[in-house]
């Protein structure tokens, strides 16, 4: 029955024309009271004469508040602009007064047209006065019976300065808010302690277990516009630590119509916890790169393949070709494009490490653009099946390289990973090989080879993010290999751009890496992750420590032993500078190391792995023997 009541008063408005009566009714009993005033609250004057002054008045009053359609606005969402409407319809009404009173007098017309300068005045200042104190009145009204059947959140809000205000006022200004702000918190000293809307301001140290627990705290809004991640990422893994619930308030120049409203405060992403800014990247010089081109991408079914196809799409490619030999994503990301109507592109099943299909593609698409995203890359798996790995990651680059030189391609982008740097598993290992692959094809031919290298990518299938997802669905417990595990992290979309951009600016021989910020411990992704999704660490949902895995490093690097960088034109984006290398010896070692067979041993396929790159040390794994012998 509550229930019900409840949506009834929601959506029930009053009608325009009940409204206008309604202020009309207040405009005649605030002429009323502005005789009483004048006359010091005696009958000293002529209330015949004021009865027959009503039907004007309320003609005069009915026509100025239409004229600032005051009576259109919902009463419930009373906000600045309604009470600046009122205060001008009662001046408008004011001043017809004083008017009709002059000609009035000056023409001797009837007297009920004329009223006294200070009946008019006061009658002007009790009309602002009773107007906006009823709407405020019905406002304040509406929100008390409507809170008495909704449940109140206790909110602070985090920026006491013009942001937080108005942050403040479009909670306050949405009657279907169940917010109740409770105060502020901000940095400056000289805010704190204070009052502000007569709520006090508070430091974020004064925000602990404590106050949590006596004001019945549960979220906090971060108003703040441009607000460093850093920051951002203290603040919240402070309230995280209280269990407290993180919101923030988007760029000003999102708000709907240059207004705040209540729905556009989202709760804090994951993205939003990297601790530094996003990589963002304008070139108009892509356009010219990628403009009546045909595109190769391997492995194009992927996270970060589907997203260079994404990307893509918003050039003038002559044809875009969607390599992968995973058939269900690839018939995904294809019907995902024709719903888009995106046009001249192909899906091809095919595997890179089929030599003769692959020269055929080339053969008969004739791409001049490559990028090589195809690739094993789950740790684990690759560290028991050293085989797949050489011919995938491996084996499968040469492949496409040989014939990016063969079909004189313009450009070939390797996707690499930051596990490639001083590698500790299978996985990393052949991913460093593949990066040594086409550094010795530097040269050869026309063809300009360039490589990315990246960390973690935030939502790829497989990372830590989705499965940490499935796993609070599941009840928990997050499974975390240990406590003091680090890692880089980037979204999606920062790592098509900066493949994008390799593309363009690469000369040749290049490894791309980029500032990534600080490195994110996964056991404190873990906990943001499971308050992010409304639960409390550790009471609803736990993190189980399950030992590192073979192969796995405690923290990732971007650069290998030997190497530094120089900078680009991007500040966030630099070029590693590599030691020099025997190109005949190493291209010798890979071409052999790709002769393997799947009878071979996996110790013998690793000891080969590791005379390519002595750097390769075996972490947490079955093949450190190998590391004991080569000492």
């Amino acid at each position: 029955m509550s229930n019900r009541f409840l949506n009834k008063i929601k959506n029930r408005y009053a009608s325009k024309w009940l409204v206008l009566l309604f202020d009309v009714v207040i405009v005649i009993m605030t002429l009323f009271l502005a005789y009483l005033i004048r006359f010091n609250f005696k009958l000293e004057f002529d209330l015949v004469l004021v009865f027959k002054q009503v039907p004007f008045v309320a003609v005069i009053a009915a026509i100025s508040l239409m004229l600032v359609n005051s009576h259109r606005g919902v009463v419930r969402y009373t906000g600045f602009k309604d009470l600046v409407n009122i205060i001008i319809g009662t001046n408008i009404l004011a001043t017809v007064l004083l008017l009709s009173t002059y000609v009035s007098r000056k023409f001797n017309l009837d007297q009920t047209y004329a009223l006294s300068g200070s009946i008019i005045y006061i009658h002007l200042l009790l009309n602002i006065l009773f107007l906006i104190g009823a709407k405020f009145f019905i406002k304040s009204l509406y929100r008390s019976i409507i809170s008495d059947f909704q449940e109140h959140s206790k909110v602070l809000i985090y920026g006491a300065g013009n942001s937080g205000n108005l942050t403040y006022d479009a909670i306050q200004n949405d009657t279907k808010s169940s917010l109740d702000i409770i105060g502020f918190i901000d940095d400056n000293p000289k805010k704190i302690g204070k009052k502000i809307n007569l709520l006090n301001v508070y430091s974020l140290d004064q925000i602990d277990k404590a106050f949590v627990d006596k004001h019945a705290l549960s979220e906090v809004i971060i108003s703040i516009q441009n607000i460093d991640p850093a920051r951002l990422l203290n603040i919240s893994t402070h309230l995280f630590n209280l269990q407290v619930r993180v919101k923030i308030v988007p760029p000003v120049q999102n708000w709907i119509d240059g207004d705040l409203s209540v729905q556009q405060i989202k709760n804090v992403r994951i993205e939003d916890l990297l601790g530094r800014e996003p990589i963002s990247i304008s070139n108009p010089v892509l356009d010219d790169e990628y403009n009546d081109k045909i595109i190769l991408i391997t492995g194009a079914a992927g996270s970060i393949g589907s997203e260079i196809a994404r990307r893509l799409t918003k050039f003038g490619y002559k044809k875009l070709l969607l390599l992968d030999s995973a058939e269900s994503p690839l018939y995904d990301l294809q019907q995902e494009f024709k719903r888009s109507h995106i046009k001249r592109f192909e899906p091809i099943i095919a595997d890179v490490r089929d030599a003769d299909r692959m020269s055929d593609i080339f053969d008969k698409y004739k791409p001049k653009i490559v990028f090589h995203a195809a690739a094993y890359k789950h740790v684990p798996l690759m560290e028991n099946n050293p085989y797949e790995a050489v011919r995938i990651n491996i084996y499968g680059t040469r492949v496409v390289a040989d014939l990016a030189v063969k079909h004189g391609i313009n450009k070939f982008v390797l996707i690499s990973t930051d596990k490639a740097v001083n590698p500790t598993n299978v996985m990393g290992a052949t991913k460093r090989i593949a990066e040594l692959y086409v550094n010795c094809l530097k040269g050869n031919g026309q063809t300009k080879f360039i490589t990315t290298r990246f960390g973690n990518v935030l939502g790829s299938s497989g990372s830590v993010i989705p499965l940490f997802k499935k796993q609070i669905d599941q009840g928990g417990p997050l499974m975390v290999t240990h406590r003091d595990i680090t890692r880089f992290f980037m979204t999606i979309s920062e790592a098509s751009q900066l493949v994008l951009e390799a593309a363009t600016m690469g000369n040749g021989g290049e490894i791309f890496v980029f500032d990534m910020g600080k490195p994110v411990k996964i056991f404190e992704l873990a906990k943001n992750m499971i308050f992010l999704s409304g639960l409390k660490y550790p009471e609803e949902i736990e993190i189980k420590i399950t030992g590192l895995r073979p192969g796995e490093k405690i923290y990732e690097e971007l650069l290998a032993d030997g190497e530094n960088t120089k900078s680009t034109y991007h500040e966030k984006i630099m070029i590693a500078k590599s030691k020099a290398l025997d190109i005949e010896m190493i291209e010798k070692q890979i071409i052999n190391l790709c002769q393997i067979r799947s009878t071979s041993q996996n110790f013998e396929i690793v000891a080969m792995i590791k005379a390519v790159i002595p750097e390769y040390i075996s972490n947490n794994s079955k093949y450190e023997v190998l590391d004991e012998t080569k000492n």
